[in-house]
């Protein structure tokens, strides 16, 4: 074999050997392709699932923030009702100390049939005093 043979052997060797790469290079290729590809979607539904945890998170924020509106008006509603009562309960004090509710009380009481000891402990008065309406309206 000539020189010449062996050149275009070697060439010929070299050319097959030029076209595995090219085609393991090609393989790899298209295998980085389909893994660029997984890692989009991939990439879209985490940014789907980000968008779907903000908006969540925003609704959250937003029901918190109502609730603490209507909190805020309840509390301010009970402030209320508690200064009514605290008025009321200040009005029934007043009353209950007056001398004539004082005095049908223990009128009432007389009539169904309490001691004089019983009238004189639940209404705060001495039993001199108890002797002294019953005797007045005798």
């Amino acid at each position: 074999m000539s020189s010449f043979q062996w050149l275009i052997i070697l060439s010929g060797l070299f050319e097959i050997v030029l076209i595995a790469i090219i085609v393991v290079i090609f393989l790899k290729l298209r295998r980085s392709q389909s893994l660029i590809l997984q890692l989009q979607n991939k990439q879209e539904d985490f940014l789907a699932r980000l968008d779907f945890n903000a908006k969540l998170e925003q609704e959250l924020v937003t029901s918190f923030e109502e609730r603490q509106k209507q909190l805020s008006r309840l509390d301010a509603r009970l402030e209320q009702r508690a200064n009514t009562l605290q008025g009321l309960l200040e009005q029934a004090d007043a009353f209950t100390h007056s001398p004539a509710f004082l005095k049908q009380t223990v009128l009432t009481g007389y009539r169904r049939g309490q001691s004089i000891e019983a009238l004189a402990r639940s209404t705060g008065l001495s039993m001199d005093e108890i002797e002294v309406i019953i005797e007045q309206e005798g």
